[in-house]
């Protein structure tokens, strides 16, 4: 007797349409549709899924076309499995302990089990603790909140940056920040700085006291002494920057961005020059530390920061070097006449701040 086939007619169709098999198991009952279908040529099978011949032969052993269940994944598991070697005593006495000192650890549950004579490792206790947890024996307290939540106030104004919002051009994202500057004992000024994350040009002054008016003071001299319109700012959550200085902001049209609380990573370009300005001016400046006095030398620092410094992340341009080459690239890219004079503004605004802090420094200074 000659055997075509060790399938029944029509027993693939009946297993798919009649059961509900598992995505693996319909994809082994296409083997056998392919196997069947292609003159039961078992390595072509293999070779077209990819799979080895160990492999197709055992599911073809296990497989029977009357059950196409037998396709389906058997458990991993093994027959014989390890067994807890601990006693309900000892579950009996970790319970109690655990229900008494709800937050100690299988540690301190160890000390306290062995001073009542149990010889029993820490780890024992963890699987005791985690077998009480699985069967519901063991509930964890419900903690009881010793310190309230303070209440968000909504800003008027401010709100969190747009994920879709970059900055491409000088001004579109200035960064603003305060520190405190302790020169000497019992003396403490407020140092400011604003920062713009394209051309890393800065700003910065020093006052007495961090408040709403003296940040908006502050905002004057951004505008006067940045020269590139003024678009948005990115600050934190201090006291500083709300009240009249978000007010002020909202008035004259420039975008407020407030950082999520303990986030300073997020201005990191103004904390970090912070830290410059902090290591390469108020660490080596021979000053008596009074404002008439420091204010001319962190004047003369800012001109020096933002024409004479080479920044790094510039590759190693000045501020001012970094606008005149991308303005020069602009004007070549952009032939237009409005376009050429938003140019020459913006070059003759760096022209007026450099005279401005040559004649600031010369009027504080007295000369």
């Amino acid at each position: 007797m000659k055997i075509i086939s060790g399938l029944v007619p029509g027993a693939l169709k009946l297993a798919k349409l009649n059961f509900n098999l598992s995505r693996e198991a319909r994809r082994r009952l296409e083997w056998f549709e392919y196997y069947a279908a292609h003159g039961q040529n078992a390595r072509l099978t293999c070779r077209h899924f990819d799979i080895s011949p160990q492999t197709f032969y055992r599911w073809k052993r296990r497989y029977n076309p009357m059950h196409p269940q037998t396709l389906e994944s058997h458990s991993c598991r093994p027959r014989h499995v390890r067994q807890p070697t601990f006693g309900a005593e000892l579950v009996t006495a970790v319970l109690r302990m655990r229900e008494e000192y709800p937050r100690w650890g299988k540690d301190k549950l160890a000390v306290l089990l062995a001073d009542e004579g149990w010889k029993v490792s820490a780890s024992m206790i963890g699987r005791i603790l985690r077998y009480l947890k699985n069967r519901g024996l063991l509930v964890e307290p419900r903690l009881n909140p010793i310190s309230a939540k303070k209440r968000t106030r909504k800003r008027p104004y401010a709100k969190r940056k747009p994920q879709d919002y970059r900055a491409q051009s000088p001004g579109d994202i200035v960064q603003l920040d305060t520190m405190d500057v302790r020169p000497l004992p019992g003396v403490i000024f407020k140092h400011f700085t604003a920062y713009d994350v394209v051309s890393k040009w800065n700003v910065v002054n020093v006052y007495r006291q961090a408040t709403a008016a003296t940040a908006t003071r502050f905002l004057d001299e951004i505008e006067q002494r940045m020269p590139f319109k003024l678009r948005a700012i990115q600050i934190d959550g201090g006291s500083e920057f709300q009240s009249i200085f978000e007010a002020e902001c909202q008035k004259r049209g420039i975008q407020l961005f407030v950082l999520p609380p303990r986030s300073p990573k997020l201005n990191g370009g103004v904390e970090r020059a912070n830290r410059t300005h902090t290591e390469e001016f108020y660490e080596v400046t021979d000053s008596s530390f009074d404002l008439v006095d420091l204010r001319p030398k962190l004047l003369q620092w800012e001109m020096i920061c933002n024409t004479e410094r080479p920044h790094q992340a510039l590759g190693y341009l000045t501020p001012l070097q970094f606008l005149h080459k991308l303005n020069a690239k602009e004007l070549m890219c952009h032939q237009c006449t409005e376009r050429v004079q938003c140019l020459d503004v913006l070059n003759k605004n760096i022209i007026n701040y450099m005279r401005s802090c040559a004649y600031k420094r010369k009027k504080c200074t007295g000369l």
